[in-house]
């Protein structure tokens, strides 16, 4: 168990162990069936399967000579217009082997790549259509550009549900000998956030801990703002008492290792909980939203969430 990096190791290896992306699922099943599939891309959220759907294609087609007929480039690391011309070229510019009549080149990231690369990538797309096809993977189609996404059948990738986590969770913890209670289950939704590679990564984590996974455990490994805790914070300056929901923010900051933004997101989340009128929710979270903003471009964080506690004070005061 200790040894091996369980995204890797569950990894789905054919399209029935795909969830999430039920309807994706069966066209693209539906093309690789055909023996013949256009170029593809794939945009979507990060963990959503994008790069295990490009592999199990590839799989599925050319079988035991899958290897020799693929080639995987990460455009974020790779992204010049002098790897387009060169690897891209040169793989793309050979015969396949085997019955399949084209080779995959596989750009993962490709939003990542320069508009020069893309220029470049669009015209090597059109020469050498009959020997290969490329697929594109992105978390943000809008930054490929126009030519490039009218030469691919393009399939957005969402985040799972809380029922297909959990089927994941759930098989890896039969496999695994891991007892994992449905409390256990929800947190680690939560924490991933929808992102399944993260929810497979934060049950590793807990599970070199305990073969037993339970909410505590789970929270201590996430350590994420637990709802409660920031509720209370939320509480305490709606009530007028600014001290004492500045001082349960320190708590939780420094105690727990929260960072800024984690209970920035914590904050936005529970503000739909409180007892107080729609257009008061409306406009705290329009502040919260500026206070993130802030913290992101550099300032002291534990400074703007004061800022932003005292702007709950001032609404609970009526201001």
């Amino acid at each position: 168990m200790a040894s091996e990096i369980w995204t890797e190791k569950y990894r789905p290896t054919n399209f029935s162990e795909i969830f999430g992306q039920e309807d994706i699922v069966k066209r693209v099943q539906s093309l690789t069936n055909s023996l013949n599939i256009p170029h593809l891309l794939f945009a979507g959220p990060a963990g959503t399967g994008k790069s295990t759907m490009a592999l199990v294609i590839v799989k599925e087609l050319f079988g035991k000579d899958w290897k020799e007929n693929y080639l995987e480039l990460n455009a974020s690391d790779e992204r010049g217009i002098q790897i387009v011309r060169e690897k891209v070229k040169n793989f793309a510019r050979t015969k396949s082997i085997g019955n399949i009549p084209f080779k995959i080149i596989f750009l993962d990231e490709a939003d990542a790549l320069t508009p020069e690369a893309q220029q470049a990538l669009r015209r090597t797309m059109e020469n050498y259509s009959s020997t290969c096809r490329f697929m594109l993977s992105c978390n943000y189609s809008s930054k490929i550009i126009d030519p490039i996404q009218s030469r691919c059948a393009a399939f957005r990738f969402k985040l799972l549900e809380k029922k297909d986590i959990e089927k994941v969770l759930k098989n890896i913890g039969i496999k695994e000998k891991l007892e994992i209670s449905d409390g256990a289950i929800e947190i680690l939704y939560e924490g991933s956030e929808g992102d399944c590679r993260r929810a497979i990564n934060l049950l590793q984590s807990t599970a070199f801990v305990s073969p037993i996974v339970n909410e505590s455990i789970v929270s201590t490994v996430i350590s994420n703002a637990k709802p409660k805790d920031i509720r209370t914070v939320l509480d305490y300056a709606l009530s007028g008492d600014f001290q004492m929901s500045r001082e349960k923010l320190l708590d939780v900051m420094l105690k727990e290792s929260i960072s800024g933004q984690e209970v920035i997101k914590a904050i936005q989340k529970e503000i739909w909980n409180l007892p107080v009128e729609p257009e008061l929710k409306v406009k705290l979270t329009e502040k919260t939203g500026e206070t993130e903003f802030r913290i992101v471009e550099g300032s002291d964080p534990f400074i703007q969430l004061q800022s932003l506690i005292a702007s709950f004070v001032l609404a609970g005061l009526g201001k």
